[in-house]
């Protein structure tokens, strides 16, 4: 299994919090770094500052860990002075009550730090639950697919075509990506978000999805969705606050600044993995998807949701510039500094930057500015641009 780059921050956390949250989709490899994370843990690892002696895991799927759990506190009180990582939460609400008690009693007796590890696959679910429960007491990270940082260099191409979801990126061939990727989607509308509570068909929510993958990075028009599915406009918002909730769709808002032009206000919405985007348009392989008029939507957003997650947590949230006549970048970054980041995203080898591009960076006036390439040269060009490639701007950027 490829080692996560998350795994030292989730340890850093666990030495600061009573409890940490691991949030991220199903299959993302939540599970298989908790463990690990949990079978590091020696007898004896207690007498460190911030560290519990051993690991203990449970899964609320599973019927007898369940069972276990049917009064929390009681087994939960004996197996004190061990990490215990508490898998897919959600299924049990009611722990997120018991958990805080049991927090605040070992916080009076002086143990304060690493205590549970806490598993979700529903953003809103667990954040609603801990959020009533366990404020200040809980610090959150969220584990998304493999991305550029963690695989070879020479194996870009395969990850933006078969997206970053472990199983999916070291299946064997392209077809047994291709059904890994087509099972997740169906577990998803037919076992998964039903379990959540939504009471929406299987098949109309495919049909949204397929409808964003189609649309990919366009910007949010509630109205036209609506008209295609049969449902109001109040009906189809709820259908993306869900997949942007399950953290299978980013909702990338643009950024206003004082300038005298009429501004893009809706958002712009990108689905997160672009195996997933490739799987729902029906792409079985990368030359297929080469030839496909979707591959720049899905570059751009293989590349924003790459950058993303390299830039330091600390900053405030991403955004995009665009007017209302065309002048837009697609990606702005607040990074440490304070300083802004103008970032434009080119698939071809010799990208060119328009002058629309170069009117916007006049008006966000940015600090740096850099068009994201297919290449891996980098080099600068007038105006202050650098062109570079992805891997090394999602590189800097983690450096930060």
């Amino acid at each position: 299994m490829i080692p996560r780059l998350l795994g030292p921050q989730v340890e850093e956390h666990l030495s600061l919090f009573p409890a940490v949250g691991l949030l991220g989709p199903r299959q993302v490899g939540k599970t298989t770094l908790a463990r690990a994370i949990a079978d590091s843990r020696e007898e004896g690892a207690h007498g460190e500052p911030g560290r519990v002696a051993g690991g203990l895991y449970l899964d609320l799927e599973n019927p007898a860990d369940l069972a276990r759990l049917a009064e929390g506190s009681g087994y939960l009180k004996g197996v004190k002075d061990r990490l215990v990582v508490l898998d897919e939460i959600q299924r049990a609400p009611e722990l997120f009550r018991e958990l805080r008690g049991i927090i605040d009693r070992r916080i009076w007796g002086g143990e304060q730090a690493g205590q549970f590890l806490i598993l979700g696959s529903a953003s809103l679910e667990l954040l609603r639950q801990s959020g009533e429960s366990l404020a200040g007491r809980i610090g959150y990270l969220e584990l998304g697919p493999l991305d550029v940082r963690e695989v070879e260099a020479d194996r870009l191409l395969r990850l933006w075509n078969r997206g970053g979801f472990p199983p999916s990126f070291l299946a064997p061939s392209d077809e047994a990506s291709a059904l890994w990727r087509e099972n997740f989607i169906r577990t998803y509308l037919e076992r998964d978000i039903p379990q959540l509570g939504p009471r929406i068909p299987a098949e109309t929510l495919r049909r949204f999805w397929t409808m964003l993958a189609h649309s990919q990075g366009g910007l949010w028009n509630a109205s036209t969705f609506a008209r295609s599915l049969g449902v109001d406009g109040k009906t189809v918002a709820r259908y993306a606050d869900l997949l942007v909730d399950l953290l299978l769709v980013r909702r990338l808002q643009p950024i206003h600044v004082n300038v005298r032009k009429r501004l893009a206000k809706s958002p712009r919405l990108y689905l997160r993995d672009s195996g997933v985007l490739h799987a729902l348009l029906g792409i079985p392989d990368l030359d297929y998807l080469l030839g496909h008029p979707v591959a720049g939507p899905s570059w751009e957003g293989f590349a924003i949701e790459t950058l993303i997650r390299a830039a330091p947590d600390r900053l405030t949230p991403p955004g995009f510039y665009r007017t209302a006549t065309g002048v837009e970048i697609d990606l702005i970054l607040e990074v440490p500094g304070p300083r802004r980041w103008a970032i434009e995203i080119k698939r071809g080898l010799a990208p060119r930057m328009g002058k629309g591009f170069r009117i916007a960076l006049e008006d966000v006036k940015a600090d740096r500015a850099f068009v994201v390439y297919g290449g891996d040269d980098r080099y600068p060009v007038r105006g202050g641009v650098e062109v570079i490639g992805l891997r090394e701007l999602a590189l800097e950027l983690a450096a930060l």
